[in-house]
């Protein structure tokens, strides 16, 4: 069986799962020094989750792979923080989806703006050709092959 990686050279694994903390932590440095101290790193999935349509609490603790009870408890620290709200289902009482409020909003518009800039500074590095193609590869490799559609972002706890 031949080595996935030249001998000596890191995994890309390894590489994969540096360069995903660097980004978080720099995000939420930035975040910190525009004035968002209260945003978790776990929040940011809850966010993508119910940025184009509300979530149930169900559905969202199956996305992020824990419990009802877990997802429940974070939905209600960023309930109380602002960024997202429960409503009453139409049909449902008991079923409560998860949306976005104006706070929310500004939060991911953040967020993406802190992303863009983070890009740019690796493109300094790689160089702008080289930045594009490292995202054209990484979308061409996890698309679904039927669809071609990125999965959901899930958290690796």
């Amino acid at each position: 069986m031949t080595p996935a990686s030249p001998a000596g050279e890191p995994a890309l694994a390894r590489l994969f799962a540096i360069g995903y903390r660097l980004l978080i932590d720099q995000l939420h440095g930035r975040l910190r020094a525009l004035g968002w101290t209260d945003v978790r790193p776990a929040f940011g999935f809850v966010l993508l989750a119910v940025r184009d349509q509300p979530a149930t609490v169900t559905g969202l603790a199956s996305l992020m792979g824990t419990t009802k009870q877990a997802a429940s408890k974070l939905v209600e620290t960023m309930v109380v923080s602002g960024y997202v709200e429960r409503e009453t289902g139409a049909r449902d009482g008991r079923q409560r989806p998860v949306h976005l409020t104006p706070r929310g909003k500004e939060l991911l518009r953040a967020v993406e703006q802190i992303y863009a800039e983070l890009e740019q500074e690796w493109a300094q590095v790689i160089g702008a050709p080289g930045l594009q193609r490292m995202r054209r590869d990484l979308v061409r490799v996890l698309s679904d092959a039927d669809d071609g559609a990125l999965p959901p972002v899930r958290p690796v706890w």
